[in-house]
């Protein structure tokens, strides 16, 4: 580690669980065991989605909005703690942004991870009726959003976001109350400051997998061992479940594996048998070693995405076992993936073009494992924990002197 880093900050890190897990979880989690592998106190401010379902609609949306009981019971840990910075993630729906306000007035630098496009979209996303969907962005209240119900296909529950997106604006919350946000890349960034975010506030610092979860890539793998194609993710249509099952019908003799669940399990079960489909294998959920084995042995990932995403840790992931990538060329995907280096991109939603370039990738099997290589040497570069910590510790650095001014 560099000499910068032998400054440890408290870190105070916050964040509300989702009722269905996800990957802001995780990286969440990860960040805060790599502080304090490196040597810093970590403190963990939580509230969970889950405990909204004995919760009255009136308090719900009140908490959504500026939740008092997160207020005060911040003041009472900061007061205690004394952290030297306050690193959210995810503040929706029962911290609230209140918190922020909590921390300025302990003079508590403050930190937001940019995880998804909450702040512009109602449904976090920019995906509606199965396309990109940029109707919300600057529109304050964002009232397209309410009236197509786009969280959780319902109007009401989306004029709650609604009303707290346009609160927190109108008290330049997002200006006043946060030193600095973090983009997942370079994409997402530009898209924030379109949004309104100030630009000098935002900083870029990708997301990193944990070296011990990985496997021993050992020698240069033979092209026998990679014997299928692989998709992890969850089963739902801005994943783009659809197009991948219909490229394959196209090329039925190509073995696959669908790591994943979702709405979408039972649509897909029925298509693979109705379709003949029966190279490809359901799999259902898997734990992260079985992922990583499954990578390993995976010729490529297919990674079909059709909204931009935030940052799909599950390309790094592929990355880091030395699997190449065949990704929609849109987003964040656009960024993490170098087209005939890494993988191979193809365009969004066509599944006849997707089916071309998965034909092109079977039958070029060492062009795959070149790219995988290619793909291992850019994990080591830009995604490990040590290149991320190194990162992390020059945003406290700067939070703390945006703070001082």
């Amino acid at each position: 580690m560099s000499i910068k880093n032998s400054w440890k900050p408290a870190v105070l890190t916050l964040h509300n669980y989702y009722q269905q897990p996800g990957g802001e979880d995780s990286v969440r989690e990860a960040e805060a065991a790599l502080l304090r592998q490196m040597g810093h106190v970590v403190i963990e401010f939580t509230k969970d989605n889950k405990e909204i379902n004995k919760m009255s609609p009136w308090s719900v949306a009140s908490e959504a909005i500026w939740s008092r009981e997160t207020q005060q019971a911040l003041r009472k840990l900061l007061a205690k703690n004394r952290p030297n910075i306050a690193h959210f993630h995810n503040t929706f729906l029962r911290i609230s942004p209140a918190a922020y306000y909590a921390c300025k007035e302990a003079g508590v630098p403050v930190i937001q991870t940019l995880h998804n496009y909450r702040l512009l979209c109602p449904a976090a996303t920019f995906f509606r009726d199965g396309k990109i969907c940029e109707d919300c962005l600057n529109k304050i209240p964002p009232w397209p959003g309410v009236y197509h119900g786009c969280w959780r296909g319902s109007k009401m529950q989306t004029a709650v976001v609604a009303m707290m997106l346009a609160t927190h604006h109108w008290l330049d919350t997002w200006n006043k109350q946060v030193d600095l946000y973090i983009a997942l890349t370079e994409f997402s960034r530009k898209k924030f400051i379109e949004g309104g975010v100030p630009g000098g506030k935002v900083v870029v610092k990708p997301n990193f997998v944990m070296a011990d979860a990985l496997p021993d890539l050992g020698k240069t793998s033979d092209v026998r061992e990679k014997d299928y194609a692989l998709f992890v993710g969850r089963l739902s249509s801005e994943k783009g479940v659809h197009t991948l099952l219909k490229a394959w019908q196209r090329v039925k003799e190509i073995p696959l594996k669908i790591v994943g669940d979702g709405p979408l399990m039972s649509k897909a079960q029925s298509i693979v048998i109705q379709g003949g489909l029966d190279r490809i294998e359901l799999l259902g959920r898997r734990t992260r070693q079985d992922i990583f084995r499954l990578m390993r042995r995976a010729r490529f990932l297919v990674f079909p995405s059709e909204w931009y995403e935030g940052f799909p840790m599950t390309i790094v992931e592929a990355f880091a076992c030395g699997a190449a990538v065949l990704a929609a060329r849109l987003g964040a995907m656009t960024e993490i993936v170098t087209d005939g280096q890494t993988g191979l991109f193809f365009e969004p939603g066509n599944a006849e073009n997707l089916a071309e370039i998965i034909l092109w990738a079977w039958t070029h099997p060492k062009e795959m494992i070149d790219m995988g290589h290619n793909a291992r040497r850019e994990y080591h570069e830009k995604y490990t924990p040590e290149r991320n910590y190194d990162m992390l510790i020059e945003i406290y650095q700067k939070a703390i002197a945006q703070r001082g001014r």
